[in-house]
């Protein structure tokens, strides 16, 4: 069979093909620890992990590899690199057997110039949970650091690291994609700031493990604002926090407890009513203060029948579509100025890649 020598791969794991609850069972205890565990592998040189709550990804730099990569499970395919990457992985974490037979399809696996792609790609952010926001190009810089600190990375991965922080900050710059970021969790908690006031003493609840839930979880985790997580099931729940934030409640326990809370944000997918004015009708008859429930489901998920009950103010989505949706269209628009800087700037790097290599 035909040769290729490749020096950079990247393996990983994102939110565009795991949900997020999924994504704590991927991810490692100790970034550092596992760094130096993939480094292990015979013919791996360098490593580099960038791991946050939306992504685990896996860069290393490796020596000849045949085109094809057979089954881990046959004796040829033991060896491999990339098969010892995926291996070693389903070691250092807590996925469960059905992740497992179907790792290969969960994985994405990059070589040479679609890693530097990918890169430039998330360091200018537009592969980012949220289209420029600047908590991806930090963990970038930080990934490097720590990577360095640490002596899991070398030659290569820091020449590739330190050019595309540098091609990416100036791409953030020069087109403006990270300027005045408002997300969707941004715009509700202000909105829920203005109707109710929102403190640490507050109780407050988020329900939902999605997207559109996280991106509120990450806006109260910034304002050190703690709530509970609740989901269809406690797994679901427990999965989210463990990669997001909040404290996991078991939806039962919530439908008995809905009246201690002050504040609840609703996000999920579901297709029926979660919160009726029969499931907490009796609760809140007692309840002295009021509570404000804001969904932002789409569909509704609150029936609007419990504003019936003495206390309860219901806000939806409608009301910061306009503005969450004014920020996403003003951020998309920018994509592709910064699409076009990155096919011109890709070639200069790869080159530049294959130059230190020889």
């Amino acid at each position: 069979m035909d040769h290729v020598i490749f020096d950079v791969m990247n393996t990983r794991v994102t939110f565009k093909n795991v949900p997020l609850h999924e994504l704590s069972k991927f991810a490692f205890k100790d970034v550092g620890a596992a760094a130096d565990e993939f480094k292990k592998i015979p013919g791996v040189d360098e490593c580099i992990i960038i791991q946050t709550a939306s992504r685990i990804e896996i860069f290393t730099v490796s020596n000849t590899e045949t085109v094809d990569s057979p089954d881990a499970r046959r004796a040829e395919g033991k060896t491999l690199i990339l098969n010892q990457v995926k291996e070693t992985w389903i070691n250092l974490t807590e996925l469960e057997q059905i992740d497992i037979d179907h790792f290969d399809q969960t994985i994405e696996v990059y070589k040479s110039d679609d890693v530097y792609l990918n890169l430039l790609r998330l360091g200018s952010g537009i592969d980012s949970f949220v289209v420029g926001k600047q908590e991806v190009f930090d963990e970038i810089v930080q990934s490097l650091s720590h990577a360095k600190s640490a002596g899991t990375s070398g030659t290569i991965l820091n020449k590739l690291f330190e050019s595309v922080i540098r091609l990416s900050s100036r791409m953030r710059d020069s087109t403006g994609i990270a300027k005045d970021i408002v997300s969707l969790g941004d715009v509700s908690v202000k909105l829920v700031e203005e109707k109710a006031g929102l403190d640490p003493k507050k109780k407050v609840l988020l329900i939902g493990t999605g997207n559109s839930a996280a991106l509120v979880a990450k806006t109260l985790n910034k304002k050190e604002i703690s709530y509970d997580v609740s989901s269809r099931t406690i797994e679901r729940a427990t999965g989210f926090s463990n990669v997001v934030g909040g404290n996991p409640i078991d939806f039962n326990d919530v439908l008995t407890t809905f009246d201690k809370y002050d504040i609840i944000f609703v996000a999920t997918t579901s297709d029926y009513f979660l919160i009726t004015f029969e499931r907490i009708q009796l609760l809140m008859k007692e309840k002295k203060k009021g509570t404000l429930i804001l969904d932002l489901s789409d569909p509704r998920t609150v029936d609007e029948g419990i504003t019936a009950l003495p206390g309860i103010k219901l806000l939806f989505r409608d009301q910061i579509a306009e503005i969450y949706d004014e920020s996403v269209k003003h951020r998309t628009s920018i994509i592709p100025a910064v699409e076009k800087i990155i096919a011109k700037e890709l070639p200069v790097l790869s080159a530049r890649m294959k130059k230190l290599d020889a």
